[in-house]
């Protein structure tokens, strides 16, 4: 018998004394699960709690998610980042509700095929809510599984991921798929853990763990490094027209697609230019101040910007003014609370505008 095939007994028995209270384990309806491991993606637990009580509170089921508009939904999500994963959500409710009559298929190949599950989504519901043993492996599964055999495979490689899908597959316990999953996950979120040294006096299979007989928690788990982020450097302009405060809808494809933000201007941009450039779109300047700096990191791009606080003259727009171009609106702050959904890259800068 391996390290691994030890594993399920007493990982089991900690994950019944030691699991977390979450809200999406009170209920493992399908719907539920599939909504909150869908936030869970990038994103820690305890920025999720709220969130989910309240997109589930707004839309307590899969037809209300079909159904809802794009923006209220985008609102909801709104400091979740990664939107597309609403979008996702979106179209596989509608595709739930075209192809299942509204009701998750309890199939592990049918989850599969729906927009934006994986193989990690689609074995976290199976096994949660249909007690179906299929594996659930993200990066704390893949995490544990490392320290536990000393691997030193490239866990990014999706070759690797799906060599542990099928292991962990043989090894599940029939009765119970779904506390197996979530125990694996909860093992390395809260003591095999990822930054610093793990907790393996804590550990519930440490006798198992080869890496930490040998004294080697910390060599594992192997990550290839990835490309170098690109770094775009960008001015944020924070226009006032008395109350009302000037937004700019993005485009519907690429990066933060469809969400609200700040106007700007690629580079760092210097006052003059800001007052320049704003008289010759047909606002009447009648003070600008400089903002802090701040930085937001994407998977693949690092923002660094400037900002400046620019108060222009109420009502005062001429015909070809940029809060009247295609994209721009005007708007007070309350508005932002129910619509327009403002991603928290400009967080920054939203409390100059009592957002």
């Amino acid at each position: 018998m391996t390290n691994l095939e030890q594993m399920p007994s007493p990982l089991l028995a900690w994950f019944d004394e030691n699991k977390r209270i979450l809200p999406w384990r009170e209920n493992t309806a399908p719907y539920r699960v599939w909504v909150s491991e869908i936030m869970l993606q990038q994103t820690r637990v305890e920025a999720v709690k709220p969130y989910f009580e309240r997109f589930m509170k707004a839309l307590p089921t899969l037809r209300d998610l079909a159904d809802v508009d794009e923006e209220k939904l985008l609102k909801l999500w709104e400091g979740l980042g990664y939107y597309n994963r609403a979008r996702n959500l979106q179209k596989a409710a509608r595709c739930v509700v075209e192809q299942y009559d509204g009701q998750m298929p309890g199939d592990y190949e049918k989850l599969l095929s729906l927009p934006g599950i994986g193989s990690y989504t689609a074995g976290a519901i199976a096994s949660i809510s249909f007690q179906i043993c299929e594996p659930a492996v993200d990066g704390n599964v893949l995490r544990v599984l490392s320290r536990m055999t000393c691997s030193g495979e490239d866990i990014l490689s999706q070759k690797v991921k799906k060599h542990w899908e099928e292991v962990l597959r043989e090894l599940m316990p029939q009765g119970r798929p779904g506390d197996f999953n979530q125990a694996m996950m909860e093992l390395g979120a809260t003591v095999c853990v990822p930054n610093g040294a793990p907790h393996c006096e804590e550990c519930p299979v440490g006798e198992l763990c080869r890496a930490y007989a040998e004294g080697r928690q910390l060599e594992f788990p192997y990550k290839k490094s990835k490309k170098e982020r690109r770094v775009e450097e960008k001015t944020i302009l924070i226009i006032r027209d008395g109350d009302r405060t000037v937004l700019h809808k993005r485009e519907n494809t690429g990066l933060l697609a469809g969400m609200y933000e700040f106007p700007s201007l690629a580079g760092y941009v210097c006052a003059q230019d800001v007052v320049r450039y704003l008289e010759n779109v047909g606002y009447r300047v009648l003070h600008i101040k400089e903002l802090e700096k701040a930085k937001h990191i994407f998977s693949h791009v690092e923002w660094q910007m400037k900002g400046y606080a620019v108060k222009v003259e109420e009502n005062g727009f001429s015909d070809r003014t940029l809060a009247q171009t295609e994209g721009h609106i005007l708007v007070h702050p309350d508005e932002t609370k129910e619509a327009y959904p403002i991603p928290s890259a400009f967080r920054a800068y939203t409390h100059y505008v009592n957002i």
